[in-house]
């Protein structure tokens, strides 16, 4: 099919030939070609969840003791205790 984009060759190594056949399980009757690209799609999210995840995680240990005196001594305790047992 005629194109302006990039095209691009795979070939089907070991590694490529497993994480097909782990897509093949998530996306079945799905031709190989297809499975290629929602691989690529999923591994591409998986990604930028990871790095969003490391951006929230970098914030929370910056933050980390910021505010030491946000709750007082016993401030545990006293919440435990409007806890069911």
């Amino acid at each position: 099919m005629p194109t302006s984009r990039r095209r691009y060759q795979v070939t089907e190594t070991d590694d490529v030939a497993r994480a097909l056949d782990e897509a093949a399980k998530r996306w079945p009757n799905e031709p190989r070609s297809r499975l290629i690209v929602r691989t690529i799609t999923a591994g591409g999210e998986a990604l930028a969840q990871d790095a969003a995840l490391e951006i929230r995680l970098a914030a929370l240990k910056r933050l980390q003791g910021s505010e030491p005196d946000a709750y007082g001594p016993g401030y545990l305790e006293d919440l435990r205790t409007d806890w069911p047992a």
